[in-house]
């Protein structure tokens, strides 16, 4: 990982620029995220990062966590006024209204927000991101996970602006 631009952090990631605008090297010590990218059962399809190798643990967080080095696609930030960021701001709405919706139940608060808005989505919502929901609603009640679609830098965008779910999980 020496001499490997650091393109991103996050509460529990640090990406580095593998250099090749192909792929990325990502260090997780989030168990959720790490769920997310290497599980068998993990959410797969257009708006979902393709991981090429688990390279497996490299280290330990303070947090007691191990520290797991995925090589994976590389992703790009939304830029306002595309396609992209309309999509990425009516699910952050859609889902934010959903949690003021539920707030009232605590921690499953998120669950049960994502999952009524797979029921009801918006009307911009296309067939293959519904299912994305759905599959993302899934995998957060099988691992108990929370969802985490409320910040913008959780969702990001390939070249072609395809919308993906990049980091939309962690652990309460």
């Amino acid at each position: 990982l020496d001499g490997l631009r650091e393109i991103g952090r996050g509460e529990y990631s640090i990406v580095l620029d593998k250099g090749d605008g192909e792929r990325v090297m990502k260090v997780v010590s989030s168990p959720a995220d790490y769920f997310l990218y290497t599980a068998d059962d993990r959410p797969r399809g257009p708006h979902f990062p393709i991981v090429h190798v688990d390279h497996g643990v490299i280290g330990r967080a303070c947090s007691g966590y191990p520290f797991h080095l995925v090589e994976m696609e590389h992703l790009w930030p939304i830029a306002s006024g595309t396609e992209a960021a309309r999509l990425a701001k009516s699910l952050i709405d859609s889902y934010f209204q959903g949690c003021q919706q539920w707030i009232r139940l605590g921690a499953n608060m998120g669950r049960i927000a994502l999952y009524h808005l797979t029921q009801s989505p918006p009307a911009s919502i296309q067939p293959s991101m519904l299912d994305a929901l759905k599959s993302l609603s899934d995998f957060t009640e099988s691992y108990q996970v929370q969802p985490d679609i409320l910040n913008p830098e959780n969702l990001m965008v390939r070249r072609d602006g395809t919308l993906v779910f990049s980091d939309p999980v962690f652990i309460a």
